[in-house]
Formats: structure tokens, C-alpha cells, sequence
């Protein structure tokens, strides 16, 4: 398991999915379903329709809530854009930057990226910076070559003293949404990198002290394994994190490992 020094996380990543009412509904399920002493931290990333709706539920608990993406820019015209000081409005204490759907899909360069993670630091949110291969860079062996210069591009220009809350999310993108994952090892292997990256980019203090989370089709029946490696320090959890079950064996994962 994860370092004893490093809190593990399970999030949840909703993406386009789920009303309002029903964002509401899962965060309630979710939140009563977390047993009391529970010894690390939730966090759920409804979409922006449903965040203030979701704060309101989570009020009283200690589940953090998350943005799935947000602008660079505080403000101006910019249609279609939410400014981190809106999600802050909303209740949001971090946000994803980088989401693999957002460079894929959306064209998302590591010079946005780095350009997001930076405001999201200027206004006091939490970065969950994702990262990770597609199947063609793992299979021509590009892997670390990909993470290193995802990794280094979104942390150009900023000191070791800005990042002591920043989170790292690996996801293949080969493992997303496909049913398929990385298997332990494979896992454990790409979170050493990245956690020996940042010693040599930082110091290995800020390496030690950085939570890595593994995300790829992550479920109630992989999870004890994954986070049963030393370096994966939490999970982002996309499908499975869409009913509320599921979700909770995964988030109790660890009563599994230790028993």
C-alpha cells in the first residue's frame, strides 16, 4: 500500500453525466455510505451544472469536490469557459488539469496545461494534473518519454514551494474507458517514474511527500491490487464511481488489503 506519509485519495470523475438531481442523489448515497473513521479522503468531480447543487450536499462531510476542467483566464469573454474563481464560488477545493479526454479530444496542448495548473495554483485550488500514453506511445516503448514531457511541460516556470498540494493522476489512455487496465506492476512501474521525475525536477522530499493516483478503468474488482502497490497512493475512478455500490467498495478497498 501507499507510503503511510501519503493520504490516500479515491476521486470520482463523473464527466458528462447525471442531472443535477441526480448528482445530488449519488453524493448522498455516497456520502452516507462512507464509514465513519474513515482513514483517507473522497473527492467526487460532478459536471459544472451540478457543483453548487453537490456542495450543498457534501456540506457537513469531509468529501471534497472537484472541477473536471476550468480556464486559465479570471474572467472576460470567453464563452463557453468556466474561471477558477467560479468553481471556487461553487464550492470547489480542486480541479482536474489535463484530463486525457481534454488532450485527445479537445486538443489540449502541455502549454495550456501548464497554463490552467498555474491559475488553478494563483487562486488556491488543488491541481489533479493527469498524465499518460496512449496504446501506440506504449507499444513503440515512448511510454516514460510521454510522461516525462507531459509532466515537465505542466510544471514549467513553477517552484517546488507552489507545489506541495499538487496531485498526479496517471491514466493510460489505452485503460480508459476500455475495460482494459494496467496491471499492478505496470502501474506501480509508471508512479515510480513519475515520483522519481519530480525528485529530479524538485527534491526528493517533494517526490516522497506527492500523491499519485492511477486511473484506467479502475473497479470494485481490480482495485485491492492496484492499491495494494507501494507508489499508488489513491485512485480516479470514471465509470465506477457512477453508482454509488460500487463506488464505496472501491473507496473501502483498504478493509479488504488489511484483513
Amino acid at each position: 500500500m501507499a507510503s503511510k506519509m501519503r493520504k490516500t485519495l479515491i476521486a470520482g470523475n463523473w464527466k458528462m453525466h447525471n442531472t443535477a438531481k441526480e448528482s445530488v442523489d449519488l453524493a448522498s448515497s455516497v456520502k452516507n455510505g462512507v464509514r465513519p473513521g474513515y482513514a483517507g479522503q473522497v473527492m467526487m468531480a460532478p459536471s459544472f451544472t451540478s457543483l453548487h447543487q453537490v456542495a450543498a450536499a457534501l456540506k457537513g462531510s469531509d468529501i471534497l469536490l472537484a472541477a473536471q476542467d476550468m480556464s486559465w483566464e479570471d474572467k472576460g469573454a470567453f464563452t463557453g469557459a468556466v474561471a477558477p474563481g467560479q468553481i471556487k464560488d461553487a464550492g470547489c477545493t480542486h480541479v482536474l488539469i489535463g484530463h486525457s479526454e481534454r488532450r485527445s479530444i479537445f486538443g489540449e496542448s502541455d502549454q495550456v496545461i501548464n497554463k490552467k495548473l498555474a491559475a488553478a495554483l494563483r487562486h488556491g485550488l488543488v491541481p489533479v494534473l493527469c498524465v499518460g500514453e496512449t496504446l501506440a506511445e506504449r507499444e513503440s516503448q515512448k511510454t516514460y518519454r510521454v510522461l516525462e514531457t507531459q509532466v515537465s511541460g505542466a510544471l514549467a516556470g513553477r517552484k517546488a514551494e507552489e507545489l506541495s498540494t499538487l496531485i498526479i493522476a496517471y491514466e493510460p489512455v489505452w485503460a480508459i474507458g476500455t475495460g482494459k487496465n494496467a496491471t499492478p506492476d505496470q502501474a506501480q512501474d509508471a508512479h515510480i517514474f513519475i515520483r522519481k521525475l519530480a525528485g529530479r525536477l524538485y527534491s526528493p522530499a517533494l517526490a516522497d511527500g506527492m500523491r499519485i493516483l492511477y486511473g484506467g478503468s479502475v473497479k470494485a474488482d481490480n482495485v485491492d491490487e492496484i492499491m495494494a502497490q507501494p507508489d499508488v497512493d489513491g485512485a480516479l475512478v470514471g465509470g465506477a464511481s457512477l453508482k454509488a455500490d460500487g463506488f464505496l467498495r472501491i473507496i473501502h478497498f483498504q478493509e479488504v488489503i488489511t484483513k
